[in-house]
């Protein structure tokens, strides 16, 4: 019997086809895979889910712009959000359709029931204001003149009867779960932001007329009401691990409550209030962890359309490949804000921090040990003589390329690096952490300048070797560190050492395997 592993359940928030994949969501596809790779090479048992906004009116609109009925363009759609998946390497497990009815409708409608049955829906008139771009109701303070922020337009006043969730009734258990640590929302400002919203959250509304949304899940029951997006594209959380499925096709129930949901910072509302709000209404548990992600800014201003500056990323991975903007998401964003993106940045990232330092050492280190053939571990006595020091500060500082300290003697491995890579991935802290990872890389190249390895293999062999066996030690556990932010890279590193396959720390010889290119710009 195979040992029982603890699980570990992460999604992405599911967007909406209206429009074409852009730098916001491979931001949040790769800042998940990093976290759930991490957590597979912790032995954890992982599921990943990503999936698809596809109702709506916003859907209809598109569609008959495009002279196509609504399944037709969303399967349309579809295809470029599942090439973007897979160009950068991403490794979920699961992918969930909301148009998908035997997947998800039924069990989108057996949560409504779910909450139905508490007496937590009921009939009423709705008034607010509509934002068709956001297809969601919005307040007068989320407006600027009047006209929404983001789509520069006027909302529809709408006056209708529909179905109401009577949120209300939760917001003291969802405050106090917040205040207890029960239910995590990071980065803290993001957990105030939410404490906020809980001052004002009345009722909301649950359906539109079928009339106004004909593209979506029925009422329950009632025909003449389409399921608005809070009980449809939220539900996907559960429907996309079986809920609502015959027992064997629900096996994968086991893994909710999700530890894990990662979203933008605009969609705080739908996952810090109204979710949990709604499981309490159906019996279920809350999830333990939202993370909560910023905006990707080009030249210092919101991707826009109108204004022209929507960055394609798959023409970023066409030209430069899917690890170098895996790398520039995750080193160059900061974890829990606003990130930016130039051209002349990326450009710049790509040659200094990924040509010239990751692939660099990694030539350098290849090339010296070619001309041994194999080094195999010194006595620990002699590795102590041509120490290797690396210093954490100066990663942590706000230039990634600040000077690092070193301070002598010792050995480089597990005293410092590894606990503060692992404490920065316990936090979700992925930009920390792949800061720790190119430092070390840097310190490095510097290391092998500082020693003169190359001279030294024709001076003194003998001492060459033992500095060249910390050196490569050093660069595999680099690799090792880097797979959950670069795999691709990564293999290539640990094939190139001849360590593939070997468990981190149980490296006993390197020897030169294949000369790769890293990054080789298309």
């Amino acid at each position: 019997m195979s040992e029982k592993r603890d699980k570990f359940y992460i999604t992405t928030s599911i967007p909406y086809l209206n429009g074409a994949p852009h730098l916001g969501h491979a931001l949040e596809y790769v800042q998940a895979d990093a976290i759930a790779r991490y957590q597979r090479l912790r032995g954890k048992d992982v599921f990943f889910l990503t999936g698809s906004d596809e109702h709506g009116a916003k859907i209809v609109r598109a569609a008959e712009a495009a002279s196509k009925n609504p399944n037709d363009f969303v399967d349309g759609q579809l295809v470029m959000f599942e090439n973007l998946l897979r160009a950068l390497d991403i490794s979920h497990d699961g992918f969930v359709r909301t148009s998908d009815w035997q997947r998800h409708g039924i069990g989108a409608q057996k949560l409504w029931q779910k909450i139905a049955n508490a007496d937590d829906i009921y009939r009423g008139r709705y008034q607010g204001l509509y934002c068709v771009g956001h297809e969601a109701f919005v307040t007068e303070k989320d407006l600027v003149g009047g006209l929404c922020r983001d789509h520069q337009k006027a909302p529809e006043r709408i006056d209708e009867e529909n179905y109401l969730f009577r949120l209300s009734r939760y917001v003291s258990v969802i405050r106090k779960a917040i205040e207890d640590g029960d239910f995590v929302i990071l980065p803290e400002s993001r957990r105030n932001e939410a404490l906020a919203m809980l001052e004002s959250a009345p009722d909301v509304s649950f359906s539109r007329p079928s009339r106004d949304i004909s593209w979506g899940i029925p009422v329950p029951g009632d025909t003449t009401q389409t399921m608005y997006v809070w009980c449809d594209a939220l539900a996907n959380y559960l429907t996309g691990i079986g809920y609502g499925q015959d027992q064997q096709s629900a096996s994968n129930m086991r893994f909710w409550p999700a530890d894990l949901h990662v979203i933008g910072k605009d969609v705080l509302r739908f996952h810090a209030i109204i979710w949990p709000a709604m499981l309490l209404s159906a019996g279920l548990p809350l999830p333990r962890q939202v993370f909560v992600h910023g905006w990707v800014h080009v030249a210092g201003g919101k991707m826009s359309k109108s204004i022209g500056n929507v960055v394609d990323p798959a023409k970023l991975i066409a030209e430069y490949g899917a690890d170098a903007l895996r790398f520039y998401l995750l080193h160059e964003i900061p974890t829990f804000a606003d990130g930016n993106y130039t051209a002349e940045r990326f450009a710049a990232v790509y040659n200094g921090l990924l040509v010239k330092g990751i692939g660099n050492v990694l030539s350098r280190t290849l090339k010296m040990i070619n001309t041994i053939g194999i080094i195999t571990r010194p006595p620990e006595e002699a590795l102590l003589r041509y120490p290797f020091r690396f210093s954490l500060r100066a990663v942590s500082a706000a230039s990634s390329e600040a000077a690092l300290e070193r301070k002598a003697p010792s050995f480089f491995v597990d005293q410092n690096i590894m606990p503060e890579y692992h404490e920065s991935m316990s936090r979700f802290d992925v930009n920390s952490a792949i800061r720790i990872v190119w430092g070390l890389f840097h310190a490095l190249d510097q290391h092998i300048e500082e020693y003169k390895i190359y001279k030294a293999l024709k001076e003194k062999p003998e001492e060459a070797k033992i500095m060249l066996w910390n050196i490569a030690y050093a660069l595999a556990h680099a690799g090792w560190m880097l797979k959950p932010f670069l795999p691709e890279t990564a293999e290539k590193m640990l094939k190139a050492l001849d360590v593939e396959g070997i468990a981190q720390g149980e490296w006993k010889e390197f020897r030169a395997g294949e000369m790769v290119h890293l990054f080789s710009k298309k």
